[in-house]
């Protein structure tokens, strides 16, 4: 689909990027393997939000619950996918003015991973392009945890009053911090849930489900996702 034709575009796009495992048991295949080409599709679609003009992404690639996965796979996730993406593409993503951010506790990964996030962050920081949020070991009922931890601390310190405590303030204490809510939620795979992904931000967001696998979504996956957002109207409460 040409570009031009698109129309509405949201301003922030969230993915649930859900499938690869499928993916490879159908063409039986392992499970990293799986991983490795949902990889594939991440960078086709990095490319194509930042050329289309979306002005924030923000990718699920971690949950605190992946962690019960078999270790194998976690080990290939965290100490060898996420490691040579940040590598290999970080010249790419500083070249073509993407910010990375990241959206979770890095603290407890292992410090290779640690550094080369670290890395890819202070490299990208002043870049003005697209805002890339990656949701790494990330879950959403922690993150609200978090906030309610940081808010009460500053109350108990006399930094603020419980009466200063609203909507606007809260969100300033999420991991999203300065980030606009996302305007669509898309997951691909066919599932219908949103698995503790932006619990707090996606109360007005536009859910799109793709049935497509992670690894075979393509930007004309986008476009469609894109197109059908357009067509709706968003109300956020009101008739």
């Amino acid at each position: 689909m040409n570009e031009q034709k698109l129309k509405n575009i949201p301003e922030h796009v969230a993915l649930i990027m859900d499938g690869n495992g499928r993916w490879a048991k159908q063409r039986g295949l392992p499970r990293t393997l799986g991983h490795k080409a949902g990889v594939e599709a991440l960078k086709e679609i990095v490319r194509y939000s930042s050329n289309i003009g979306i002005r924030i992404l923000t990718v699920y690639a971690f949950s605190t619950e992946n962690w019960a996965r078999p270790a194998e796979e976690v080990d290939y996730l965290i100490n060898t996918l996420l490691v040579e993406y940040m590598k290999k593409e970080l010249n790419e993503l500083h070249k073509n003015n993407v910010r990375i951010k990241i959206l979770g506790d890095i603290d407890s990964l292992p410090d290779l991973t640690k550094k080369q996030i670290i890395e890819a962050v202070e490299t990208t920081k002043n870049n003005m392009g697209l805002k890339f949020n990656i949701a790494l070991n990330y879950g959403g009922r922690k993150e609200i945890i978090d906030a309610i931890r940081k808010i009460t601390n500053m109350v108990l310190n006399g930094m603020i009053y419980e009466k200063d405590i609203d909507e606007e303030l809260f969100s300033r204490y999420l991991y999203t911090e300065g980030d606009k809510d996302p305007d669509l939620i898309i997951r691909t795979s066919g599932e219908m849930r949103i698995s503790n992904f932006l619990i707090w931000q996606s109360a007005y967001s536009e859910l799109y489900f793709s049935k497509k696998l992670w690894p075979d979504f393509r930007k004309e996956d986008l476009d469609e996702a894109i197109n059908e957002y357009a067509r709706r109207e968003r109300r956020f409460g009101s008739v």
